[in-house]
C-alpha cells in the first residue's frame, strides 16, 4: 500500500468524522451529508486504487481538491479556523502526496 492510498483514506475518515461532529455539535444535516459523501468517495477511491485501478487515485485527487476549494471559500466567509483551516491544511497535505504519487507513476511509465 502506497502513501497516497493512506492519505486518501485518512482524509476521507477525517471528512466523515468532521461531518458527524458538525451534526452532533450544531445539528447541521448538510455537514453530516457532505462529510459522509465526500469521505466515502475518498475511501472508495483509495480502495479502487488498492485494487490496481489507477483512476482511483486520480478520482481521490479530484475529490480532495474540491474539498480544499470548498473549505477555502468557507474560511473566507466565516473567518473561523475550525473546521475549515484543519480541512484545508490536511487536504493540501493529502493532495501533495497524491499528486506526487501520480507524477511518479506517470514518469515510471514513460
Amino acid at each position: 500500500m502506497n502513501i497516497a492510498i493512506i492519505a486518501a483514506i485518512a482524509y476521507g475518515i477525517l471528512a466523515i468524522i468532521g461531518g458527524i461532529i458538525g451534526y452532533r455539535k450544531v445539528g447541521s444535516k448538510i455537514s453530516l451529508i457532505s462529510g459522509l459523501v465526500s469521505g466515502l468517495l475518498l475511501v472508495s477511491a483509495a480502495i479502487i486504487q488498492l485494487m490496481g485501478m489507477n483512476w482511483g487515485l486520480i478520482f481521490a485527487t479530484v475529490v480532495a481538491a474540491i474539498l480544499v476549494i470548498t473549505f477555502i471559500i468557507r474560511l473566507v466567509k466565516t473567518r473561523k479556523m475550525m473546521p475549515a483551516g484543519l480541512m484545508i491544511l490536511t487536504g493540501i497535505a493529502a493532495l501533495g502526496v497524491m499528486v506526487y504519487q501520480i507524477s511518479m507513476s506517470n514518469s515510471a511509465t514513460t
